[in-house]
């Protein structure tokens, strides 16, 4: 409300010095018509629906947008005088917003990238490009033990919980999702109703803390599950073992953001910050893993269930690749979260230093499924900073069969990277639940933002891919993407990384895998 009271006391301030003007002196003009305009301004901004930031900070937030305007003149202003030793990147930003908005342009002159500085990637072009597909391709989720398969896009809403995020952003992004006809990953926290109520297909996450399926002990409740996992909207269910931005610790909710409503979504008291645990209470080895993935698929009536890790130790994810083999089951998806993934709260040194990047995760499990004959039963997704086609197609060419955004998806609901998604005081209405704040955050302007923006990038992943003489994302190869390494010297994925034969861990590992392969336990995750 305080918002709502200076924009009026302005407003009335200038019509006073307006009634001054008129019957004072006419030098009360001076303040009557830039307060009253100012005050109009005001009005305007708190009416409009389009800026989350002009209704949480109206007048003061167009600051932002000018700075916004002359960006791209300041950015060119340095990059003339080799200001930090090197041209700036262009924005993901900017690109997600355009895409987001419906604006997405062509931009002029080339790169703005040093093609000759190590770790510069291409694409490969073809001289025989093919037409790009009418209708984007989907990919079917579901093993042999799924009797309820799922045909995932390309690229989904990666996991990001109710309670993280306001009810307004989860209404935005499933919104989009329901009207582009993508997966949206309802994260650890639950499964709400505003997850629910705009229709989109939900991938149920359940984590440590089993939020939504849990006894008052804190343990899984199988009774709550299978009842919340038959609804007719979720259409996976996702164990998550760890997370890209902090893996092997817990997540964090503030109690600052526990009000009633989230208190009720995750089976948690009211007003007490709720800390996950670092590991699982029903499994401890790798063998029990998959017996309760196998179990959750059971309690689901069949449905997609797999599980979403940060890799670490190779050994450990070879050890789960052996108990799969003799237990005779598997999960019908892996997602694989990198290292450079983001969150709302992390120790510092967990998000920069634990955790394998992305391309080195989608090496290790990629590899190891092929490796013991696993791959054509398991799909894998890709979770890290995807933000572009390019970003996509990359992903695909090292070994995922699809991708999901979070970050990205963020910016499309009007995220700004205030960094205050830990403080409850998001001034954009996307990490808060005070709901004067969330207010902001327009559902209606939001969700076609969503689902332009998914649109478009798989629009261009495929236009990518059809200038690389590739229709069908499964025909990517890692000798298509292309790196640097020094100035003289550029090596392929094919060329940078070793890539098994299918079988060929269990027929005769080679000498670089045979350690780890040897040491792998089923029935310890041994490091």
């Amino acid at each position: 409300m305080k918002r709502f009271a200076i924009v009026a006391l302005i407003l009335v301030t200038g019509l006073a010095a307006a009634v001054a003007a008129a019957a004072v002196s006419p030098w009360w003009c001076a303040a009557a018509v830039p307060l009253v305009l100012l005050g109009l301004l005001g009005v305007a901004d708190l009416v409009q629906r389009r800026h989350s930031v002009l209704r949480n900070y109206p007048v003061l937030g167009h600051a932002r947008y000018l700075m916004e305007r002359i960006r791209p003149e300041l950015q060119q202003y340095f990059i003339e005088r080799n200001f930090d030793g090197r041209p700036f990147d262009r924005d993901v930003r900017s690109i997600v917003y355009e895409r987001a908005k419906g604006t997405d342009a062509e931009q002029p002159y080339g790169t703005e990238r040093d093609v000759y500085l190590p770790g510069y990637e291409y694409l490969v072009p073809s001289m025989a490009p093919c037409p790009v597909p009418d209708t984007p391709p989907r990919v079917r989720i579901g093993g042999l033990d799924c009797s309820r398969p799922y045909d995932m896009a390309l690229l989904n809403v990666s996991a990001m919980s109710f309670g993280s995020l306001s009810s307004n952003a989860i209404l935005a992004l499933n919104g989009g999702a329901a009207a582009g006809g993508f997966a949206h990953d309802t994260g650890e926290g639950g499964l709400s109703e505003y997850h629910l109520k705009p229709g989109g297909d939900l991938v149920w996450e359940v984590g440590t803390g089993y939020f939504g399926c849990r006894t008052k002990d804190g343990d899984f409740d199988p009774a709550e599950f299978a009842d919340k996992a038959a609804h007719d909207h979720v259409k996976c269910v996702s164990l998550k073992l760890s997370q890209g931005a902090k893996p092997g610790i817990g997540g964090v909710l503030p109690g600052a953001k526990v009000n009633a409503e989230i208190a009720r979504v995750r089976d948690v008291p009211e007003g007490q910050t709720v800390i996950s645990p670092p590991y699982h209470k029903e499994f401890s080895t790798p063998r029990e893993l998959v017996r309760f993935i196998a179990r959750m698929r059971e309690l689901s009536g069949g449905k997609p269930t797999g599980f979403k890790l940060c890799v670490g130790s190779r050994r450990q994810f070879l050890a789960v690749c052996k108990a799969m083999l003799e237990e005779r089951t598997a999960p019908d998806f892996i997602i694989v979260d990198g290292g450079e993934g983001g969150t709302g709260a992390a120790p510092l040194e967990f998000a920069d230093h634990v955790g394998a990047p992305l391309t080195e995760g989608l090496h290790v499990v990629h590899n190891a499924l092929v490796g013991t004959g696993l791959r054509d039963r398991i799909r894998i997704g890709a979770s890290g900073k995807i933000a572009t086609g390019t970003d996509l197609v990359k992903r695909l060419a090292q070994g995922a069969d699809y991708g999901n955004a979070a970050r990205a998806m963020m910016f499309a609901v009007g995220c700004i990277q205030a960094q205050r998604c830990h403080t409850n005081t998001c001034p954009t209405g996307v990490t808060t639940q005070d709901a004067r704040r969330a207010r902001a955050l327009d559902v209606r302007d939001k969700t076609p933002r969503v689902q332009r923006f998914q649109e478009a990038t798989v629009a261009s992943a495929l236009q990518i891919m059809a200038s690389m003489g590739v229709t069908d994302p499964a025909a990517l190869r890692p000798h298509m993407l292309r790196r640097r390494i020094d100035p003289h010297t550029e090596r392929s994925y094919a060329e940078l990384y070793e890539w098994l034969e299918p079988g060929q861990l269990i027929a005769e590992p080679p000498a670089s895998w045979e350690t780890d392969w040897k040491a792998a336990d089923p029935d310890r995750f041994t490091v």
